[in-house]
């Protein structure tokens, strides 16, 4: 349910009012639960919330969910659904308010059809209350100890969300591995390998949480990496190199982007005959005036990046940490030794002369595996203590110890708001609820369900004239890539994307299929693709009312996809895009009211 309209809200119980109330422990663990079911789904909502729902009555759990990628199946309708029947008069635990984009109410919804009183669909928190349910916020209507550390769980889920809000950058986690003394290398350079191959998976999985990984160009030279998820499983995230000169190799494993691009950060000028190497290699590259570690993320905060993973060596994590940009940090520490007076150690100068200096973590936790498959962890809680928890079912390291923590606190992640009187004191220019451009972007914008990753199927022919269902409009676009190919591989990649998950997993399917077999692609595909997104769009706000309507709401204003590194769907960071998708939903807006005027016309000439 929904308690107050919020950038992130606080985690919510929602219940059917009755003389016994549950206590907070047993509440407090179903929120954890919806919390660590939350975060099955990181790496695929970016930037959306990690959202789980868990759903119980009697003190049983009958139903749960989470968001698997932006655009799919909210979480409340997987665990009502899940629960059936069983929802009537049942509790429901989420990590956060449930969303509620303009036009879209189905998770909302989905709650309340849980409850016999038809009327209350639609409503939030209020229109709840007073029909009888039961709202309890954490932190506002629960407050004690362990409820503070069930609402700590919530927002640690979503960290990089209330981190990016907070900061205007992304949620930068530094990885490493390093000796018991202090060295990710040997005074040779040979660093392979330090950490267990246990540990080596583990960072696979914590990759795979980010949109991007980021190295210096020393990495590069050393190393060769790859850096992709090399178990052919999940998100993959986009590489990132950062060099200042550029003297880079021209044979490395990070120019091959048949799988996942990579993208080349540098100084402006740097090397301008390499850059056109680059460029043929498919490698974007992007000039900096000036290259800093800063500069180069509110970049990619622009672009739209929720996470960013560093794995770079020393020198270019000092420079990281001393400009404010790391949030996290993740050290494994194998029980190793290799000394050496010049061997790198993971970070390098910081300028500090005295251990009063010293960047102290935040809500740390040490974490080793302890024979027999388990693993044992020290946590610090809320309250400075320190308590022990173990895990049957533990994400193995090996024989290394992983030490992890916060560098910067938790931002609070209730945003200060100025009233409308305070918007126009300050600019009386400013109308703040009027806008003659609407932006949408992502599925949880305000008008979000204008995307083509919205969850809404639509009705589409096929080559035989017969309706087949396809569950988004990016679905559809995507397959018709390669729909019609005379080829194997082409047809199997369109079932393939029919059934994708998600939205973004089409997509990536698609884009992916593109980039390594070109010549699978549709031979009309340029001249033909607005007409395909069209058709698709078309068929979506024609199949739902609400949407309809929203579109027509919007009459008179411009729409723009802002989309910040789409130049052909969307408006591009500095307005330099096309923005095809805006411009097909303002014609069909125009093609709908059209409709709309002759209808009434008709009506008002008829006997």
């Amino acid at each position: 349910m929904a308690a107050s309209f919020r950038a992130f809200s606080l985690p919510i119980i929602c219940k059917t009012t009755t003389n016994n109330s549950h206590p907070h422990a047993l509440d407090s663990l179903h929120v954890r639960r919806a919390a660590k079911i939350a975060d099955k789904s990181a790496g695929f909502t970016s930037p959306h919330p990690n959202f789980g729902c868990v759903i119980t009555s009697a003190g049983k759990v009958v139903g749960e969910g989470y968001l698997y990628a932006q655009g799919t199946k909210p979480a409340e309708v997987q665990a009502v659904e899940a629960a059936g029947e069983l929802c009537r008069g049942a509790t429901a635990y989420v990590n956060m308010e449930p969303g509620d984009c303009h036009g879209d109410r189905t998770a909302v919804s989905a709650l309340v059809k849980g409850h016999p009183l038809q009327h209350l669909r639609g409503h939030a928190v209020r229109a709840l209350r007073s029909e009888g349910l039961q709202v309890d916020v954490l932190g506002e209507d629960l407050k004690s100890k362990i409820v503070q550390e069930a609402l700590k769980s919530c927002l640690i889920v979503n960290a990089p969300l209330i981190y990016r809000a907070a900061s205007r950058v992304p949620f930068s986690v530094l990885k490493y591995a390093m000796t018991l003394d202090g060295k990710i290398a040997a005074s040779s350079g040979h660093a392979s390998w330090i950490s267990s191959k246990e540990s080596r998976y583990r960072v696979l999985e914590l990759r795979g949480r980010s949109d991007a990984i980021i190295v210096g160009g020393n990495t590069v030279r050393k190393d060769n990496p790859r850096l992709t998820a090399r178990h052919g499983r999940g998100h993959v995230p986009i590489r990132i190199v950062m060099s200042q000169t550029l003297n880079l190799p021209e044979v490395a494993n990070l120019w091959d982007i048949s799988s996942v691009p990579t993208i080349v950060v540098t100084q402006r000028g740097a090397r301008k005959s390499f850059q056109k190497f680059l460029a043929s290699k498919g490698v974007e590259v992007v000039e900096f005036d000036i290259l800093n570690t800063r500069d180069v993320m509110e970049y990619f905060y622009n672009r739209g990046y929720l996470s960013i993973f560093w794995e770079c060596g020393g020198t270019l994590a000092a420079s990281a940490i001393s400009s404010g940009i790391i949030h996290k940090v993740f050290a494994f520490v194998a029980p190793k030794i290799i000394g050496g007076k010049d061997a790198p150690t993971p970070i390098g100068e910081l300028g500090m002369v005295e251990m009063t200096q010293a960047l102290d973590l935040i809500d740390f936790s040490y974490e080793q595996d302890h024979g027999l498959g388990r693993k044992i962890g020290l946590v610090k809680g809320h309250n400075g203590l320190y308590f022990l928890s173990t895990s049957s079912q533990p994400k193995l390291i090996g024989p290394d110890m992983l030490i992890s923590g916060f560098l910067q606190p938790l931002p609070d992640p209730t945003p200060v708001i100025p009233s409308e009187n305070e918007t126009y004191a300050i600019d009386p220019f400013v109308t703040p609820y009027e806008s003659s451009i609407i932006f949408f972007y992502k599925t949880w914008d305000l008008y979000g369900a204008f995307s083509n990753f919205s969850p809404h199927p639509i009705q589409m022919p096929d080559e035989n004239g017969e309706y087949q269902t396809w569950p988004s409009v990016e679905h559809y676009y995507q397959a018709h890539k390669f729909v019609g190919v005379n080829d194997t591989i082409a047809r199997d990649c369109v079932e393939g994307i029919k059934s994708a998950k998600s939205p973004e997993e089409a997509a990536r399917m698609g884009r992916t299929m593109q980039r390594q077999h070109p010549d699978l692609v549709r031979s009309d595909w340029d001249t033909v693709k607005i007409d395909v997104m069209y058709r698709a769009l078309k068929s979506k706000f024609s199949i739902y009312p609400h949407l309809n309507s929203m579109l027509l709401s919007t009459a008179g204003s411009v729409l723009v996809e802002a989309s910040p590194h789409d130049l052909f769907w969307g408006g591009g960071r500095d307005g330099e895009g096309l923005n095809y998708l805006g411009r097909l939903l303002m014609q069909l807006r125009s093609e709908f009211l059209g409709e709309s005027l002759t209808s009434s016309e008709s009506s008002f000439l008829a006997p």
